[in-house]
């Protein structure tokens, strides 16, 4: 029984995904709203609440900016929710700035800065294995 239940929120939280997904590219103008990705729905069992994961490209006020329009269209957003699934209550949706993209990022230039220099080359000229080209 308990695999049904997590089945089915799984199934909620992929459709608000992607109906927050279409109203972010199709319906809202707010011009705040900058580069968003939506990287998870957590919605509560009881169907109360939902956390909405999100990341957004770009510099730190883009990305204040655009919490704060997300935080104003939630109403015009739950009823876009409610008119399209048919549950017994539509959840409060809150917005989470999710920073695991930005992390990843960071640790990508980190590796590319000081992991190209510290690498040894792929292929050494003399077929030798060794890399200095000295005569032993």
């Amino acid at each position: 029984m308990r695999d049904v239940a997590s089945y089915r929120m799984r199934r909620v939280n992929e459709a608000i995904k992607e109906i927050i997904g279409n109203a972010l590219t199709q319906d809202l103008k707010d011009p705040r709203i900058g580069f968003v990705t939506l990287t998870g729905v957590d919605t509560a069992p009881d169907l109360a609440h939902a956390k909405v994961f999100v990341s957004v490209y770009g510099k730190q006020a883009e990305k204040d900016g655009t919490m704060e329009a997300l935080r104003h269209a939630r109403p015009y957003l739950q009823r876009v929710i409610a008119d399209e699934l048919k549950l017994k209550r539509t959840p409060t949706l809150d917005f989470i700035y999710d920073e695991s993209v930005d992390r990843g990022m960071r640790i990508q230039a980190m590796l590319k800065s000081s992991g190209a220099s510290d690498l040894p080359p792929a292929d050494d000229e003399d077929g030798s294995g060794t890399t200095d080209g000295g005569d032993e």
